[in-house]
């Protein structure tokens, strides 16, 4: 297969985590390899420079302009389709592909299988799960791909695995038509990255396309009936089964709970009558529901790939969740502080405010074009008081006036890097022994913070300066 490249003129569209791997192995399979960049900052400067210093032709600031001769295009996930490279693509009958898809064509014929999963949220730790499941089986595994590990990495390292625990965003897939995983599962659906996709139908479909050509299980979740819509659609191997998540109690060929124990009826034998425990709710970390739906959904892709149920167990209470995921920060006169920054969009606030029952919520930033009204009216009678923060916090205070009126709210007009201890000690004001003070923004980060984790690390040191 990698012989194909040899003399190809391939373009990679992007710098950055995927395109400067895909550059350095289409080089070493001996294509003639143009990198092209719309940026051209220090960053992509001193990247650069080191392809070139490869021998690697790198041309900064344009990346709009298909170079001459080119038969391949390799592109970093987050380039738009439309884009006027691709738009030129198109019209010269030239391919475009994304790392994914590279990585998938240049796996060798005996190696590992995927086991990959999408959704709008919850995908990082599921797979960091279904990775912590399959090392307590004694496999030889690794958490891959969206998650920042490059796959082309991962299939042309000289380490072999057993099996690979696969992220994939919507992007991913959208330039990856020939990935055929042995499972995949669909964790959830919600309006995200619309601006990028287009529409709702068109994020939904290159989500489906995970479940294409699955060869044992399609793993859906039961509570969102989208997901298990692109099951329906999708075009499976023969024999390849819908095998259903739910936070209630499992139908045959579902993975469940049914009183505090976490339950496989469908890789098992006679699921019509029999279940198999898997582990118990408190072996999850945190027993969040959302985060037990992830459980599950990792629990659904290791079985279907054999694992057995005590390792799903030991998985489980091996795995530690990353930062600024429904983590609990302290207790401070009696009132919990949790920083779920990575709830950057409404359906992941959804979840998060789902999880306590009385919340002093810190929210706001950039809302990527999302509404609150359906959120907050959801979350209304949990809520003791809001704190918002950030470029449109308006949006979240008019749904608020509209949907829970009662509720005290406290507008910071500030965006310096004090405004989070503020908010805090806000929070604290309006917090009463028993409650938890939540930062679950429902926005992107960029208006205040480099990044979410940015914003996470300001929360936690605020709430330590309380404590203190």
């Amino acid at each position: 297969m990698p012989f194909e490249f040899q003399g190809k003129h391939v373009t990679v569209a992007g710098l950055g985590v995927s395109g400067v791997p895909a550059a350095k192995v289409l080089h070493g399979l001996g294509a003639r390899v143009t990198v092209v960049n719309d940026g051209a900052d220090e960053r992509a400067r001193a990247q650069a420079a080191e392809l070139e210093a490869l021998g690697i032709t790198v041309r900064l600031g344009d990346g709009d302009t298909l170079p001459d001769g080119t038969e391949l295009i390799v592109t970093a996930p987050g380039w738009k389709p439309t884009k006027p490279l691709f738009t030129a693509a198109g019209q010269a009958g030239v391919p475009v592909w994304g790392d994914v898809e590279l990585a998938w064509r240049l796996r060798r014929p005996d190696s590992a299988p995927w086991l990959a999963v999408t959704g709008t949220n919850g995908k990082t730790t599921t797979v960091q799960m279904l990775a912590s499941i399959l090392k307590a089986a004694g496999l030889r595994t690794a958490a891959v791909g969206n998650i920042g590990v490059s796959l082309l990495d991962a299939v042309t390292a000289d380490e072999e695995y057993d099996v690979l625990a696969v992220e994939l965003s919507s992007y991913q897939l959208h330039w990856a038509p020939s990935l055929r995983a042995h499972s995949a599962a669909v964790l959830n659906l919600a309006p995200d990255h619309l601006d990028w996709h287009g529409s709702m139908e068109a994020y939904a479909a290159d989500k489906g396309r995970i479940y294409e050509g699955n060869r044992v299980a399609c793993v859906y979740n039961v509570a969102d009936k989208a997901t298990e819509d692109l099951v329906r659609e999708a075009d499976v191997e023969e024999g390849c089964r819908a095998i259903g998540f739910t936070l209630g109690s499992p139908a045959p060929s579902q993975l469940g709970v049914v009183d505090g124990i976490l339950v496989d009826r469908a890789f098992v034998e006679n699921r019509h009558k029999n279940a198999q425990e898997l582990a118990e709710v408190s072996d999850v970390d945190p027993p969040a529901p959302h985060n037990i739906a992830n459980a599950l959904a990792a629990a659904a892709l290791a079985r279907a790939f054999g694992v057995p149920a005590a390792a799903v167990r030991d998985g489980l209470r091996a795995f530690t969740p990353d930062a600024h995921r429904i983590a609990h920060v302290a207790d401070v006169d009696g009132v919990a502080y949790v920083d779920d920054s990575k709830a950057t969009n409404t359906h992941a606030t959804e979840a998060s405010l789902a999880a306590y029952e009385s919340i002093v919520w810190i929210a706001g930033g950039l809302a990527k074009g999302a509404t609150f009204d359906e959120l907050v009216a959801g979350a209304a009678k949990r809520l003791r008081g809001a704190v918002l923060i950030g470029a449109d916090r308006a949006l979240i205070r008019e749904a608020l006036a509209r949907h829970a009126p009662e509720v005290p709210v406290v507008d910071l007009d500030r965006t310096d890097t004090g405004a989070m201890l503020q908010a805090v000690q806000e929070a604290r004001r309006l917090a009463r022994p028993g409650d938890t003070v939540l930062l679950a923004p429902a926005c992107a980060s960029m208006d205040m913070f480099t990044n979410y984790n940015q914003r996470g690390d300001a929360f936690a040191q605020a709430v330590r300066e309380l404590g203190a």
